[in-house]
Formats: structure tokens, C-alpha cells, sequence
């Protein structure tokens, strides 16, 4: 979700090298290619939401419905939605801690997954109490369900780890996490996307008018740095794919 779509697309091509088509949702969406081969998508609805410029990640739900009754009866907020967007349906909601998160009920590219292809190499959900989070999680969305194409959950040390067949895709960590109106201490999802060389994409986002939180370092799935683009948007790069189970 971002303000400028044409800003987001020239920050994003600098920084990522990022080729961007038009969507199937309108001419306030666009998809971002890597390779030729999507990555993620753009949208310039944060003014109309009413939402911060952020990252937001999506899961895939078999019904919108659903999924937001399962939210709404767990003391969770559905924020938006479910809305139609071209031939499905999507919604934003916020766990019971605070955290955004939004789902999709309609086509989903094939082998599209976490870790795999161009989609994004991780994703993590800083929270104040990830074994909570992970119950939440797994009831809304059928995980640990036991079903082929379902995901799993494993416990590692103090985090929740999710896999999607055999691959690890996701952790949810908890801790201390203060009442701080910094997004990096809030509870938050945060993408990972891939690239070849995290301190060439730090520095450019530094010349691009971005801002580096996190300087590079190495991580327990690759060299990783944090960035903010101009309009607030905070993401991470990193070298990784993820580990496998």
C-alpha cells in the first residue's frame, strides 16, 4: 500500500531493479516483476484506506467469509473487506496484538509460495507472544490442520517456525516487545524479499531517498538488511531463501 504509485515504482526499480506491468485490478495497482517474473503487487490505496504506507502480507483463503467470521470471533479486527478486486475477494484485518495482515479468496499463480521462484524469500511476525500468535494463526487459517496442502508448525527455541511443504517460510517470534509507536518494535509482519547483493541495495536506497534501519548483516537466512522507502514503506533484503525443514 502506497501513496504515489509512480514514486513507489521508481524507488523500487532503483533499489530491487524491479520492471513493473499493470494489474488486472486497476489503474491504481500494478504488478512488480523480478526477472519477468512477479514478485509482489502495488497498490496506491494508502489515502484511500485511510492505512499507513506499509508491506502487507496476504494469505490465500479458500473463503473471505470465512476467514473473517474465524477473525472477528477470536476478538480480532477485520478492517476492510471482504471486498471484490477483479475475479476475487480480499480483506485487511489485525490479529489480536495489533499485527495487519490481509487474505485472498480467488486465483493464486501456480507453485506461488514463500521461498520458492520470485516470491518472497520470508516473512516474520515480530509479536509479544508468538505461541499465542500461532494458535490465532492456525485457526483462522486451517494450519497444522493435517491436510496436504496445508502449512505445518514447528517449535524452535523461543519461535514458532511454519513450513510449507517441507519449506520453512515463516517464523513467529515473541519477546518483550514495548508499547513503541517505531513499526520495528510494534507488533508486525515483515517481507523479505531477495536479492543479489544486500549492502549494493542498501546503498541504493540510501541515494534513492530511502533509509537503512538495519544495517547489513548476516542472519540465520542469509546477509539481511532493513530499509524504509521515502514513503515509509519498511522492508528487508536479504541473500536467503529460506532454510529447509
Amino acid at each position: 500500500m502506497t501513496r504515489e504509485l509512480e514514486a513507489a515504482q521508481s524507488f523500487y526499480g532503483a533499489v530491487m531493479g524491479w520492471t513493473f506491468r499493470p494489474g488486472t485490478l486497476g489503474d491504481e495497482f500494478c504488478v512488480a516483476l523480478a526477472d519477468g517474473r512477479p514478485v509482489a503487487g502495488i497498490g496506491a490505496l494508502a489515502h484511500t484506506m485511510v492505512v499507513p504506507v506499509s508491506w502487507t502480507v496476504y494469505f490465500a483463503a479458500e473463503s473471505a467469509d470465512t476467514v473473517a467470521a474465524r477473525i472477528r470471533e477470536r476478538s480480532a479486527t477485520v478492517a476492510v473487506g471482504p471486498l471484490t478486486y477483479g475475479k476475487g475477494r480480499a480483506a485487511l484485518a489485525a490479529d489480536p496484538a495489533g499485527a495487519v495482515f490481509g487474505f485472498w479468496e480467488g486465483e493464486v499463480l501456480p507453485e506461488w509460495r514463500v521461498g520458492a521462484g520470485s516470491a518472497p524469500a520470508w516473512l516474520e511476525l515480530r509479536t509479544r507472544d508468538a505461541f499465542a500468535a500461532a494458535i490465532f494463526y492456525a485457526e483462522v487459517f486451517d494450519w497444522a490442520s493435517g491436510r496436504p496442502d496445508g502449512c505445518e508448525v514447528e517449535y524452535e527455541h523461543d519461535a514458532v517456525v511454519v513450513l510449507a511443504r517441507g519449506q520453512k517460510v515463516a517464523r513467529l517470534r515473541g519477546g518483550g516487545v514495548e508499547a513503541d509507536p517505531d513499526p520495528q518494535v510494534r507488533p508486525r509482519w515483515n517481507v523479505y524479499f531477495r536479492v543479489p547483493d544486500v549492502d549494493a541495495a542498501a546503498e541504493a536506497a540510501v541515494r534513492a531517498g530511502g533509509t537503512v534501519t538495519g544495517e547489513p548483516d548476516d542472519s540465520s537466512i542469509g546477509r539481511s538488511a532493513t530499509l524504509r522507502d521515502p514513503q515509509g514503506g519498511l522492508f528487508t533484503v536479504t541473500t536467503g531463501t529460506g532454510a529447509t525443514a
